[in-house]
């Protein structure tokens, strides 16, 4: 089982500088983010001050760009990075596309399959002026005339979904090279919910268990002190735990009376009172955070199950500081051969 992070940065030379870290301590793979920063900017950043690890968008969002400018991103940042790129896609959310981007969302998993389908013929195509015709219910493509005067690093460039539901999971089986779990996580739901659904769509398609790659994410805690670490990481949990289409998520984990107290606090305005009623429990289950030897015992939960775990630090409900000591911590504790 390999080990990645998602970096993060005050600054982007801050970002950056972790994911050089990240590099010389032997990780598999660094992943970025989109919501405060764009996917693609960082990435390009970080594979311009790396030679090893393998870069990705984890996630960049699907729907805001049309395929083919993703396509030709994609194949720019693959020779940035001496092909060492890997191109994440999730559906994001509704009315964040619609709302902020005026962007169409479609049914997730069907749009998703389609903006996959585009991306795949344009990269394989454009070098050689390949006609490209497609006509979905969500993506219309019509390219004539075109070629992209230069080769690209590789034929094809991977491409990894991120998915919670059953829709999505199965199309990311179905034809995605990797899967990116959501950042709260665990071994059991890993396990029960999201490995079957990926498995079925592999089913689907005639397709091995070796062919997907799964990327576990996680959120990472380390502090000496372990009830310090587990109440620096409550705010994250609490922060999710106010989006009721992840309901069903706290629901299979026991913990659906709590995220509706944390959503009472949320409509309330108690930010404070959100993160007091994340209990220990919930922070264990969901996160890897505690001890240094705790985390590691959670860590080995994830064997034979992820081929990755994609480490995070704590980013919702704290300063700054705790994100940038918590991010300090795992790359120490990891650079020490942990």
């Amino acid at each position: 089982m390999k080990i990645a992070l998602a970096p993060w940065g005050e600054t982007v030379a801050e970002l950056v500088a972790a994911a050089s870290a990240a590099e010389s301590a032997g990780f598999d793979s660094v992943w970025t983010t989109e919501l405060h920063r764009t996917a693609f900017v960082t990435a390009a950043a970080i594979a311009c001050a790396t030679s090893k690890v393998r870069v990705g968008t984890g996630i960049a969002l699907a729907f805001v760009r049309s395929p083919m400018i993703t396509a030709l991103t994609a194949l720019d940042m693959d020779e940035i990075s001496g092909g060492r790129f890997v191109l994440g896609l999730g559906p994001g959310v509704r009315r964040l596309t619609e709302e902020w981007h005026h962007a169409t969302y479609g049914r997730p998993a069907a749009h998703l399959a389609e903006t996959v389908e585009v991306i795949r013929r344009f990269v394989a195509g454009a070098h050689i002026g390949a006609h490209m015709d497609f006509e979905g219910t969500y993506e219309r493509v019509r390219v004539r005339g075109y070629v992209r005067p230069f080769a690209p690093v590789r034929p094809a460039i991977p491409i990894y979904l991120a998915a919670v539901g059953p829709a999505m999971l199965q199309t990311a089986g179905r034809i995605a090279d990797g899967w990116i779990s959501h950042e709260l996580n665990s071994p059991t739901y890993l396990r029960e919910r999201a490995l079957p659904r990926l498995e079925e769509g592999l089913a689907q398609a005639g397709r091995s268990r070796s062919s997907l790659e799964v990327v576990a994410s996680a959120v990472c805690m380390v502090d000496v002190d372990g009830r310090a670490a587990r109440r620096k990481a409550a705010g994250l949990v609490a922060f999710y735990a106010t989006v009721r289409s992840y309901e069903d998520f706290f629901e299979f984990h026991g913990f659906l009376e709590e995220a509706r107290a944390i959503q009472e606090c949320f409509r309330a305005g108690d930010e404070a009172g959100m993160a007091e009623r994340v209990t220990d429990a919930m922070v264990d289950a969901l996160t890897l955070s505690g001890t240094p030897a705790e985390v590691r015992a959670r860590l080995a939960g994830y064997e034979g199950l992820a081929d990755i775990v994609k480490l995070s630090p704590p980013t919702h409900m704290v300063p700054a500081r705790v994100t940038r000591d918590a991010q300090h911590a795992l790359l120490e504790m990891f650079a020490a051969g942990g």
